[in-house]
C-alpha cells in the first residue's frame, strides 16, 4: 500500500515500514494538525514496556509542551498498550496481545464543535 498522508495509514492494524521522505512528508502533516489541536493523546502498541515508554518519550522530547507525569513507575509483561493524555499528563500502561504495532496520536478539542482526529499507527521511531 503506498502511504502519501496521513490518512493513508487509517485502514492498518500495524505502522508500516516509511523511507525518510515519507517520514519528513506526514510529520509536517501531522506537525500542522498537533498545531491546531488544545492538546493530544497517545496510545503506542508496542511489543514490550520499554518500548511504549522509549517512543512516548521521543514525543516529549520532539514537542516540548507534552509531558508525562512517573514515567519510571510504569511497567508491565509482554506486548503493551501505553495510553498518555498531554492536558492531565497521565500515563496508563497494561499488558495487551493481539495488537498491532504503533503509535495512535490523537487531536483533541476543547470546543465541542471540533471533533478529535486520530491518525497512525506511526512506526514507534517516527519522532525520533
Amino acid at each position: 500500500m503506498e502511504i502519501n498522508n496521513l490518512f493513508d495509514l487509517n485502514s492498518l492494524r500495524s505502522a508500516p515500514h516509511l523511507s525518510k521522505v515519507q517520514i519528513k512528508q506526514l510529520l509536517e502533516e501531522l506537525e500542522a494538525k498537533i498545531i491546531d489541536a488544545d492538546w493530544i493523546t497517545i496510545g503506542i502498541m508496542a511489543p514490550s514496556d520499554v518500548d511504549a515508554i522509549g517512543a512516548l518519550k521521543s514525543i516529549s522530547t520532539k514537542y516540548s509542551s507534552v509531558k508525562f507525569k512517573d514515567l519510571e513507575s510504569l511497567n508491565a509483561n509482554g506486548s503493551v498498550f501505553l495510553k498518555g493524555n498531554q492536558k492531565t499528563g497521565n500515563v496508563f500502561i497494561r499488558s495487551e496481545n493481539g495488537l498491532g504495532e504503533g503509535i495512535l496520536l490523537t487531536c483533541q478539542y476543547d470546543h465541542e464543535s471540533q471533533e478529535a482526529s486520530t491518525f497512525g499507527p506511526l512506526p514507534l521511531d517516527f519522532f525520533k
